[in-house]
């Protein structure tokens, strides 16, 4: 994927970008939630719940929203309970594009969820048309811009992460799911930050994309990732960093 914009890339810069705090917390408020509610509110007993309290973190979300959630999911202080559903689908150029949600009803969800795929010229497939082309990974995303890579790598790979991807403003350390908490602790001990933090679903396969149907590739990942019920979008489609640069101009 080097030298290539992967979508995991580009939705966390533009969430900085396009300054969407309120509707990140209200996505990292439902994870949590719903991971305490599934798991417990210890977080040292339950991964889920502490690696949706390390995204909060990163994303600047106050210790007391934080708090508050957990306590929400752990039925100390109410609150509606949230439904997994995932929803699968094809975008421009024939792009798989797999779904995560949480939801308070699914009727809703998956009404809105079928109305952006249609809006920006995908469409919505069946359960598993999809899925098969994705993998569950760990994914550590740390900005370039004054990083040793170097040291980053060799620290990765003797923690035991599985890749380390080099692109132009990021590098991707990759472990197993099962890999995943120790390599991250191990890396925070050697002085290395994450970015970005998660267990996700990446694509083993890419299509490439360019010009009007990167576009609206790009306009229908980020309605969908815009809708609250909406935790994360996964798709396989790559994009240059040149067609990236003219879309932005």
């Amino acid at each position: 994927m080097s030298g290539h914009s992967k979508w995991s890339t580009i939705k966390r810069k533009k969430g900085v970008a396009d300054a969407k705090r309120g509707k990140i917390f209200t996505k990292l408020i439902r994870e949590i939630a719903t991971a305490s509610r599934m798991g417990g509110a210890d977080r040292d007993a339950n991964p889920r719940l502490r690696l949706a309290i390390d995204r909060a973190r990163i994303a600047n979300m106050p210790k007391d929203n934080i708090e508050r959630a957990i306590k929400k999911g752990s039925g100390a202080s109410g609150g509606e309970a949230y439904e997994e559903a995932v929803y699968e689908g094809y975008g421009p150029g024939g792009a798989a594009v797999l779904v995560e949600t949480l939801t308070d009803n699914k009727n809703r969800t998956v009404g809105d969820v079928r109305h952006v795929f249609t809006k920006f010229g995908g469409n919505l497939g069946a359960s598993g048309c999809v899925s098969y082309l994705f993998e569950k990974q760990g994914l550590l995303q740390f900005d370039r811009e004054g990083l040793d890579g170097d040291a980053l790598l060799e620290s990765a790979l003797e923690a035991g992460a599985a890749d380390v991807v080099e692109g132009d403003s990021a590098i991707d350390v990759i472990t197993s799911p099962a890999d995943f908490e120790a390599v991250k602790s191990s890396l925070q001990q050697a002085g290395f930050a994450p970015a970005h933090a998660a267990i996700s679903l990446e694509p083993t396969t890419t299509v490439s994309l360019e010009g009007k149907e990167a576009e609206s590739m790009l306009r229908l990942a980020d309605a969908l990732d815009d809708l609250d019920d909406v935790q994360s979008v996964n798709a396989n489609f790559a994009i240059s960093e040149a067609e990236m640069a003219r879309i932005a101009g």
